[in-house]
């Protein structure tokens, strides 16, 4: 990697803008994947419901055995990254190319990113209903209201839901006037950085390449998608042997689940297939 050198260089840096962790409120912690990488989650199935019988000798129905299901949860994301910086690069560039700086812009604009978006796509690859269509400033309302009510269909609680959208929806459903006529009175909604509510659900805004290329918003509740973070390791290394400066070192081992039961609480909005 090219590093620039000038008799003179400003003490500021030109940072890139970041966003932070964006996913932290659409996903869980509720399982402990400590001393393992894997954990197995069960379920019990439910039975039918007979016609009580006021004759015989199986009046309830013929007993069923209840069995059991498990979900796998094996953490698979192991990723790592290094590099080096020269002391003459810190020297000569009036200590810009500091190392725990740049670690911490590593971890800011790579690391962060990338998690959001694989937490994003998992979620949004398991989502248990989907609503098709395309999505402009007329129907841009309609279509929350169509992915609201799959997941009342689905019996998906009230309560915990949360939508991400990209940028290009949520312009369309502040422009919808079925939505700013009636949405805006009915919930008084009142926006602060990414965050606002259509109904009630909070909403977060994301880079459109955080979801799926095809993917207008999603609606998830955190119960549905653990997602440990089995390692994190950062390490700078002073004068390691053959680098006169330092050497930084990164791991981190993280993944993301929808749980089979709860995949009915999350319902996808894409756009129309050709």
């Amino acid at each position: 990697m090219a590093v620039n050198y000038a008799s003179k260089y400003s003490e500021k840096i030109d940072e890139r803008f970041t966003l932070g962790s964006l996913t932290g409120g659409a996903v869980n912690q509720d399982y402990d994947w400590i001393g393992v990488e894997t954990v197995n989650v069960y379920s019990v199935p439910t039975v039918a419901m007979n016609d009580y019988s006021t004759t015989g000798t199986n009046r309830y129905g013929d007993p069923t055995e209840l069995g059991n299901n498990v979900q796998e949860l094996k953490v698979s994301q192991d990723r790592s990254f290094t590099f080096t910086i020269d002391k003459k690069s810190r020297d000569d560039t009036q200590m810009t190319m500091e190392a725990g700086k740049a670690l911490q812009r590593q971890i800011d604009e790579v690391i962060i990113p990338e998690v959001d978006t694989y937490r994003l796509n998992v979620i949004c690859a398991g989502a248990g209903s989907t609503v098709e269509g395309d999505v402009d400033s007329t129907n841009a309302y309609e279509a929350f209201l169509n992915a609201q009510e799959k997941l009342d269909e689905a019996a998906a609680p009230q309560g915990g839901r949360i939508c991400y959208c990209t940028s290009a929806y949520y312009k369309c459903i502040k422009l919808d006037e079925a939505f700013t006529k009636m949405g805006d009175l009915a919930t008084n909604i009142s926006i602060h950085g990414q965050v606002g509510e259509i109904d009630g659900v909070p909403v977060v805004k994301v880079p459109s390449s955080y979801l799926p290329s095809n993917a207008n918003f999603v609606i998830t509740n955190p119960a549905c998608t653990p997602a440990p973070s089995k390692l994190t390791e950062y390490t700078i290394h002073e004068n390691p042997p053959g680098i006169s400066g330092w050497l930084v070192e990164g791991r981190v081992r993280y993944d993301a689940f929808v749980l089979d039961n709860k995949a009915s609480a999350i319902c996808v909005h894409v756009a129309a297939t050709a």
